[in-house]
């Protein structure tokens, strides 16, 4: 008898919306298990604002572990106004800064495409949307995020803070050299984003990217500084294809990129690290959306992020490529057949002919059974 592939997650619920659209993840990666011949065994630990009312922390050191130990990690969203105040010395979101630094999760992949049936949810221009295929590369594990010292300071002159924007060379060129890598696997374009004519930090960043370049005379390689290449990706997104950065401006940018999608529902993303187990890259899977504290317990939030979280841990960490293509087209499949959560149906001048209003299992059912209707 042949054995079955078994691959062992972590699942990470979190706050807010984060169970519902992490049940929704995992509901498609089983049935996706079930038509593929591999099976699932899942740890659920607690991080975030759910760890800070059971254990006093925003993640245990335990269960830092379990995640380490585990071919990949599973993520719903953390935070809430329930854990928002700025005195607090613990933080949801000091969880997921932990994860990352622990397993060295260095590179977070963002894709962002329009799906041609989303054009008309999108807040800009339907020409402008034409060929948007994008990947942003965004440096996770250095700059201010994790500067020292940062702190609120009280002086003879009154209250100041200060933050520290640190890099090494070894971590801009790691994840310059993966964007590198992408691109030529791609459309052969990398955009570097910094902020050099300010920022020393920059400087160093844009003298790596062009000491490495030699290396990749394939790529066609541009520096843009990030406020003007902030007004160009929703002026001229298709412009772009591979895009590599720094940790804060990547993470406004990647929120900015989501108005591309139709809604921050609809983004999925990967963070990385070097460590490879036997399958592919140890990762955390995550949407691109926040805890969303409003919506939750109501069956609205998108679960499409998340699941196409779910295909991005399918091809990365466990090598499973035609899995993770068969997910994406379920998902397409589902969208072309009119199904939408209550951020995808913006009012047009059609209304909503043609599509059929669900809340988040809805959709989650209509992609599974597109996936095993084979």
């Amino acid at each position: 008898m042949t054995s079955v592939q078994t691959y062992r997650l972590v699942s990470i619920p979190g706050d807010g919306v984060g169970p519902e659209v992490l049940a929704a993840g995992r509901r498609v990666l089983e049935a996706t298990g079930e038509r593929f011949g591999f099976r699932i065994a899942w740890d659920e630990v607690l991080m975030g604002g759910v760890a800070i009312d059971a254990y006093g922390v925003a993640i245990r050191p335990e269960d830092i572990q379990v995640c380490a130990a585990a071919d990949a990690v599973f993520l719903g969203a953390v935070g809430g106004p329930r854990w928002d105040d700025p005195n607090a010395a613990v933080r949801p979101e000091q969880g997921l800064l932990a994860l990352r630094k622990a397993l060295t999760l260095y590179a977070n992949l963002r894709p962002v495409s329009v799906h041609p049936a989303l054009v008309a949810s999108a807040p800009l221009r339907p020409e402008l949307l034409q060929g948007v295929d994008l990947l942003i590369v965004r440096e996770l594990t250095g700059g201010l995020y994790f500067g020292r010292p940062s702190e609120e300071r009280t002086t003879a002159e009154g209250r100041s803070v200060v933050d520290t924007l640190t890099y090494t060379d070894r971590e801009i060129v790691r994840v310059v050299r993966l964007a590198f890598e992408l691109a030529r696997g791609r459309r052969k374009k990398l955009t570097s984003v910094d902020k050099a004519n300010v920022l020393s930090s920059s400087r160093l960043w844009r003298k790596i990217v062009e000491e490495l370049r030699p290396e990749y005379p394939d790529v066609e390689v541009e520096h843009r500084l990030v406020d003007s290449c902030a007004m160009s990706l929703v002026t001229k997104p298709a412009q772009f294809d591979v895009m590599v950065m720094e940790n804060m401006f990547g993470d406004i940018l990647s929120d900015e990129a989501s108005v591309l999608a139709g809604s921050l529902g609809m983004l999925s993303s990967a963070s990385i690290g070097e460590r490879r187990t036997a399958h592919g890259l140890h990762g955390l899977y995550e949407p691109g959306h926040g805890s969303a504290p409003h919506m939750t317990g109501r069956d609205v939030a998108n679960p499409v992020g998340t699941i196409l979280s779910g295909a991005m841990l399918l091809r990365w960490s466990l090598g499973q490529a035609e899995a993770a293509a068969a997910v994406e087209a379920a998902v397409a499949a589902a969208l072309d057949a009119g199904f939408r959560t209550p951020d995808l149906l913006r009012v047009t001048a059609d209304g909503a002919a043609g599509l059929t209003p669900v809340g988040t299992m809805g959709l989650t059912d209509a992609i599974i059974e597109r996936l095993v209707a084979v």
